[in-house]
């Protein structure tokens, strides 16, 4: 049983704190690894590293760093199912969709590659007479990012490549749950050739949290985690003087129009609903059956969900893995008791799944309930479980208020075949990522990832063009070389003529 270490300066770290959390294969239930848990002292030595490593980092030309990204591009693909091993190992996913959560990232590098061109400031010639002005892009400084269980590779590559490629130094807190894949990315940009102290990584729980939150060394945090946790980060990092981007929770609405292919609807809420056993911030956990099209819908969804195929990430054919630890399956299950107790139908029950051989393991089946009603808390509350809620609503515009009145604003999707209903649509959600007809509307990384109301605190979202803002800090200059005899002080405000 391996000890995952804390990577500080370019080298593993044994934990000083002699504080360890355990960490679980939960198609097995049992305990494989040992994690290390940061004490401040533990996170201000990495915040030291990364303080002294950046000068010089900042310093390197953005085309040098953007080599060393292109570096790691080459070992990532090298790497790629190993990765996707650990991930599906400690998390619990299956080995396809860890895949597919490495690809995901990775585009994320890939658009990092181009800071060069990202990088470039604007420039204004004679703004006045013999004055020019421009503006430039500078790195902040030390930045951290506070990621979760569900993405442990995906969601730091959110962060991280941006951050580095504009010249910061970054400490990444992954993950208690599933940390291995987070210290891995750390010695492949080692190999990539990142100088050390660029980038570190500190296991931890809420101590290394509240740690990076109150350091005064460090000028940025990124999140991405539940609602609570998110206003917390937010209200705790801003009030110490930190740019903060904190990505909360999601109740990701699904519209199914009566027109919509119904097939392809059926298609997409099984993947959407079921992926990951629900445990993505983008899945969708609410289905909006517009008009009579939910008996219709029911009919195709129920036996689907019935089959769904579960199973160890191991297992090729399986569709859906485990929960991530016995305290989550219990939470999820809650949920579903609490369903029965308000009146919703429960149609298909997935709490009494057992599977021969992985009894101790945390796995749970699909679960669907119909004739949801708004006021309901498995319709308000985010269940990060693979239990999916249908609600009826006699017509279009019941559907969009249903959305728009949510207090979450993560991602939404419409199925329709009606050009215009989806042009209203998508005009009026007001919702941060918006599909149609595609279920799980995760922008690429040359866009930007980011809700709206309480799935986003903050002003900006992550990667793309958003990553770059907030990764850096605006300057502009505006100068004028003296020529001639001087005219002598001025004392009015410059008007720039």
């Amino acid at each position: 049983m391996a000890d995952i270490q804390h990577y500080i300066d370019g080298k593993k770290l044994d934990g000083a704190s002699g504080r360890w959390g355990d960490v679980y294969n939960p198609a097995t239930g049992e305990k494989i690894r040992r994690v290390a848990l940061a004490t401040e002292g533990e996170v201000d030595a990495a915040v030291k590293a990364a303080a002294a490593a950046f000068p010089g980092w900042a310093a390197t030309p953005p085309l040098t760093r953007a080599r060393i990204l292109f570096k790691f591009l080459e070992i990532l693909a090298r790497e790629h199912d190993a990765l996707a091993r650990t991930i599906s190992e400690e998390h619990g996913k299956v080995f396809s969709d860890a895949q597919g959560e490495i690809t995901r990232g990775v585009e994320v590098v890939e658009f990092a590659c181009g800071i060069p061109h990202l990088l470039k400031g604007d420039f204004t010639e004679q703004v006045g007479r013999g004055i020019d002005s421009w503006s430039v892009r500078q790195p902040l400084g030390v930045c951290a990012g506070i990621t979760p269980f569900n993405f442990p590779a995906m969601v730091p590559m959110w962060m991280f490549p941006v951050a580095l490629a504009a010249g910061n130094t970054f400490i990444l807190k992954p993950s208690e749950r599933d940390p291995s894949a987070g210290l891995r990315i750390a010695e492949l940009l080692t190999e990539a050739g990142l100088p050390k102290g660029v980038f570190n990584v500190v296991h931890g729980d809420k101590a290394a949290v509240d740690a990076i939150l109150h350091h005064p060394g460090i000028s940025a945090v990124s999140f991405v985690g539940s609602t609570a946790i998110a206003e917390y980060i937010y209200t705790t990092a801003a009030a110490a003087g930190k740019r903060v981007q904190a990505l909360g929770g999601a109740k990701n609405h699904m519209v199914v129009m009566p027109d919509a292919d119904l097939d392809q609807a059926t298609d997409a809420l099984m993947g959407a609903a079921y992926g990951a056993a629900g445990e993505r911030c983008m899945a969708v956990s609410v289905a909006v059956a517009v008009g009579g099209v939910g008996d219709k819908l029911m009919d195709k969804l129920v036996p689907r969900v019935r089959a769904l195929k579960i199973g160890p990430g191991t297992d090729p054919e399986a569709e859906m893995g485990p929960l991530v630890t016995k305290q989550h399956y219990d939470k999820v299950r809650s949920y579903i008791d609490l369903g029965v107790k308000e009146g919703a139908k429960l149609v298909v029950d997935g709490r009494d799944l057992k599977l021969q051989g992985y009894e101790n393991g945390f796995f749970m089946g699909g679960s669907i309930f119909d004739e949801v009603k708004p006021e309901m808390r498995i319709y308000r509350e985010e269940i990060f479980g693979p239990v999916l809620s249908v609600v009826r609503a006699p017509g279009f515009e019941d559907a969009v208020k249903l959305v728009n009145e949510h207090e979450y604003g993560n991602g939404v999707a419409i199925f329709t075949r009606d050009g215009d209903a989806a042009r209203e649509f998508t005009n009026r959600a007001q919702i941060g990522m918006v599909g149609v007809n595609v279920p799980i509307p995760v922008p690429m990384a040359f866009h930007s990832f980011g809700g709206w109301k309480r799935s986003l605190f903050g002003d900006m979202a992550v990667y793309g063009m958003e990553g770059v803002r907030f990764y850096t800090h605006l300057k502009t200059v505006t100068a004028r070389w003296p020529a001639g005899i001087r005219s002598g002080a001025e004392f009015v405000m410059p008007t720039m003529r």
